[in-house]
């Protein structure tokens, strides 16, 4: 096979910030087309409900089933098919559920208040929301680990009902992936998927409750229909595809470095994989080991795709140049595979997760270190966070003034609506100056 053609880029040249952004390029947004038929499906699930969903799973899963009830599935169900897994599995699961819960549990927001000299009270009531969906894609990989990560923040925040949606193509469901649900303390499955499951998470049907919140990533179908819902229920994110930003001193094993790299490319042909160092002869032996090991890896034809069309090594004069250009990237991973990578956190502002030293692959915060894989992409880290439990949290204000309050801050408030023209405002906050 002929050699990789890995897009190497020199940050001292002239034209490097307009080919970073040519590289960095990324037009998330669906088509007319796609946007036409998931609106449509999401009125026929909203006039229909469960006969809709019926129909849809037949066609786009080819799952064909008499009664609604037949793509339930209840806790026990659920529970079977994690006895079925092999042990070292069932292990893996629970260690990685156990993990991510006691990492999450440092996030509950707690309730405050605090009383003025005058007696006012002013605070914060934090509530779980009451129903959250999960939406787990059903294609060649099962994502149980999805599960994990989206579920039990949820749980942890004390949401009291969270359900899954997942399809079941040609009537087949991956017990590792319901074995994961079993962990997650989830105890409700609905085997459907696409825009019709997000449209019957958002409004419900017969047998879908309507939930709160739609969290999950999915194909541009789902991802579109998230979008269209959205304000009907909170959603996560409008995730693209997976992203990893390496910036290696050069003293990490080459082997290393591009076995991190593939971690990401393999998940998609437009998933990013790009490698900052400031040695040049490191990256000839980083590229000379992505050839040397990818024809070992089973999805080496998708790897080898993003790579090329995707993928870059970049050489900077300095490696103090590099956190500039990872806060220009705003990427979903970064590795710091350096010496005292604590020093740089200082210097990082924007990334989704960041990976720490020479023995953190970003593979292992997929699944089992503890903090959340759910993560902004194309460059959204400048202003998005990690899912997390205060996803699944609402804060609510609490005023509770005193009659000496009433008059001082009635005043005020007469003042400034007035000012807005909005006399109800103002003569409702002086009436209690009267009193």
């Amino acid at each position: 096979m002929s050699k990789l053609p890995l897009r190497r880029l020199d940050a001292q040249n002239p034209g490097f910030a307009q080919e970073l952004d040519a590289l960095l390029a990324w037009e998330s947004v669906s088509d007319a087309n796609v946007q036409q038929r998931v609106a449509d499906i999401i009125a026929d699930i909203r006039q229909r409900g469960d006969a809709a969903l019926l129909e849809f799973t037949a066609r786009f899963d080819r799952f064909q089933v008499d009664n609604i009830q037949q793509l339930v599935l209840g806790a026990d169900a659920i529970s079977a098919a994690f006895n079925r897994l092999p042990t070292d599995q069932q292990q893996a699961l629970s260690v990685a559920a156990e993990r991510v819960e006691s990492y999450h549990q440092h996030q509950l927001g707690k309730s405050w208040q605090y009383r003025e000299d005058n007696g006012t009270l002013l605070g914060q009531q934090v509530t779980a929301m009451d129903r959250v969906g999960i939406y787990v894609p059903g294609g060649t990989a099962p994502l149980a680990s999805s599960v994990i990560m989206n579920a039990m923040p949820a749980r942890v925040a004390g949401v009291s009902d969270v359900v899954m949606a997942t399809p079941a193509p040609d009537g087949n469901v991956s017990d590792f992936v319901l074995g994961a649900a079993h962990v997650a303390g989830i105890d409700r499955i609905f085997l459907i998927g696409g825009a019709q499951a997000i449209a019957a998470l958002a409004y419900g049907t017969e047998t879908v409750p309507a939930v709160d919140k739609i969290v999950g990533p999915g194909n541009i179908y789902v991802a579109t229909a998230k979008q269209q819902v959205f304000g009907r229920v909170g959603i996560d994110m409008i995730a693209g595809p997976s992203e990893i930003l390496v910036v290696c001193d050069g003293k990490t094993d080459p082997e290393w470095i591009a076995l991190d790299l593939f971690s990401q490319a393999e998940h998609d042909v437009d998933a990013q994989s790009i490698l900052i160092s400031q040695d040049g002869n490191f990256l000839d032996a980083v590229n000379d080991a992505i050839e040397r090991l990818l024809p070992t890896l089973e999805r080496a034809d998708i790897i080898r795709q993003s790579l090329s069309e995707r993928g870059a090594l970049i050489q900077v004069a300095d490696l103090a140049d590099a956190p500039a250009l990872v806060n220009r990237i705003a990427p979903e991973h970064l590795e710091l595979s350096v010496d005292d990578p604590e020093s740089w956190l200082g210097s990082i502002r924007h990334a989704g997760a960041i990976f720490l030293g020479r023995h953190t692959p970003e593979a292992l915060g997929d699944y089992c270190a503890g903090p959340n894989h759910v993560l902004p992409t194309s460059g959204t880290a400048r202003f998005f966070s990690p899912l997390g439990v205060y996803d699944f949290q609402k804060r609510t204000s609490l005023i509770g003034v005193s009659p000496q309050g009433a008059k001082t801050l009635g005043a005020v408030a007469s003042v400034l609506a007035r000012g807005e023209q909005l006399t109800a405002h103002a003569r409702s906050a002086e009436k209690r100056l009267d009193d």
